[in-house]
């Protein structure tokens, strides 16, 4: 149990020791070389550069800028270098060791004997007013903390434990998002429909808690697809079986007609009505069955949307004029798309007769053809009746099958809640999708957007 959490833990946990580990032995490494190389020709050879750029900041600019000069050098130099004066003390303020004054003194006393001459560097620095500064390296005051803080000498360590850090991280992230990002693909595909999305043959034998997850997502995703294949066929099959009984009660009710002799036509008309929803409702539910099978996928071809719009606005015109409103197209363009012409007009058939049905006497249905905005390639059928609307709390699940709103939009009205749950299947099926919001003057605006043909 808990295998991923001791991986995370423990990765991190090395990764930081690693950094400090790095880190530690950089500066203690060059520490130790530091006190190690205090008579060695190399160091020998700094203080010597050291002194000529003192002595030569203290001829051009003086005592000012030697001390500004020396300032800089000790925030670069993990080695403090003092200049003291006669009087034994730095220049910078900073405390004189007792047993660099004592060096001092004893270096003096010799020279003055003539027992040794001094080296260049151990020469005093000699300003134009008379005063001199000896120039001493304090090697007992090197600290960790004083190498850390100077950006010269730690700096490639740094960068070493750096680059070290990030590589592991670099795996350890690469580790645990490649199979997360792989279940959030799978995720959309089932969302949009593709129950045959698996996970567990891309986690190249993983046995930890993401691996446990994509098992159990693949058995969620195996058990829905066996569900809707279910759904889908029963529906398809009750579909076709009751084509059957509808067309005997079709001739029965001719019958019956005849040999009646207009005594029960009332009753007659009651139940043609009813058959005739009936046929309906079985073409609907047979349409959409197809579309959720993807059999009206084939047959693709170029579609022009305005050709297409003004064939199916002349259509539906008529059924407007019983409703006594109209069906508008108020703006149009060229525009070319790759889909099933016959299921594409029948999509947005299905959305146009919805906004007929529930659009106010007296108004219009408009049609628009806009550019999409957020998609260069993209084109918005934007569809807009003046009915009451929809609440906004049914407004996600409008697509739904047999989705249908209590108040304004019932089935008393009309419908059985399939028209735009087949328009919604339809406008998916060829990369496209369709939303629905409430105008704020008055009616329900359906955007349909479709991706047009590169030329």
């Amino acid at each position: 149990m808990h295998r991923l959490f001791w991986k995370i833990f423990l990765s991190f946990w090395l990764t930081l020791a690693i950094f400090a580990a790095a880190l530690m032995f950089a500066a203690s490494s060059y520490l130790e070389h530091t006190r190690t190389q205090q008579d060695i020709g190399s160091m020998r050879t700094r203080l010597s550069k050291y002194f000529d750029q003192g002595q030569a900041v203290a001829k051009q600019e003086g005592i000012a800028g030697l001390k500004e000069w020396l300032d800089q050098l000790d925030r670069s130099e993990a080695i403090p270098i003092l200049l003291i004066n006669e009087a034994g003390r730095d220049l910078l303020g900073r405390e004189v060791p007792a047993y660099i004054i004592t060096r001092l003194d004893r270096r003096r006393q010799r020279a003055e004997q003539n027992e040794q001459r001094w080296l260049h560097h151990q020469q005093p620095i000699r300003l134009a007013d008379g005063s001199s500064f000896h120039m001493v390296p304090d090697f007992q005051s090197i600290t960790l903390r004083r190498v850390l803080q100077r950006p010269r000498v730690i700096a490639l360590p740094m960068a070493i434990a750096a680059l070290v850090s990030v590589l592991a991280c670099l795996i350890l992230g690469r580790y645990l998002t490649f199979p997360l990002e792989r279940l959030r693909r799978a995720t959309q595909h089932i969302a949009a429909g593709d129950l045959t999305q698996r996970v567990v043959p891309s986690m190249r034998g993983r046995r930890d808690e993401i691996a446990e997850l994509a098992g159990a997502f693949d058995k969620m995703a195996e058990r829905l697809e066996k569900v809707f294949s279910a759904q889908r066929q029963l529906l398809s099959d009750v579909s076709h079986e009751l084509r059957s009984p509808l067309a005997r009660l079709q001739v029965a009710l001719g019958l019956a007609r005849q040999r009646s002799n207009g005594q029960a036509e009332k009753e007659l008309d009651r139940i043609e009505l009813e058959i005739e929803r009936l046929n309906e409702l079985v073409s609907h539910l047979l349409e959409f069955s197809r579309l959720q099978a993807g059999v009206d996928a084939a047959h693709i071809e170029q579609v022009d949307i305005r050709e297409l719009l003004e064939g199916l606005i002349e259509d539906a015109q008529f059924e407007a004029e019983s409703k006594d409103c109209k069906v508008r197209l108020r703006t149009s363009f060229p525009a070319i798309v790759k889909a099933n012409a016959t299921l594409l007009y029948s999509a947005i058939e299905n959305v146009v007769r919805n906004a007929i049905k529930y659009t106010k006497r007296g108004t219009a249905v408009e049609i628009s053809m806009l550019a999409d905005a957020g998609n260069e390639q993209g084109i918005i059928i934007q569809v807009r009746d003046h009915g009451p609307g929809v609440p906004n709390e049914m407004l996600p699940h409008l697509f739904e099958p047999f989705t249908r709103v209590e108040k304004a939009r019932d089935r008393l009205s009309g419908g059985y809640g399939l028209g735009l749950a087949i328009a919604d299947r339809a406008i998916r099926l060829y990369g496209g999708d369709i939303t629905a919001r409430n105008d704020p003057d008055e009616g329900l605006n359906i955007h349909i957007r479709l991706q047009l043909v590169k030329v």
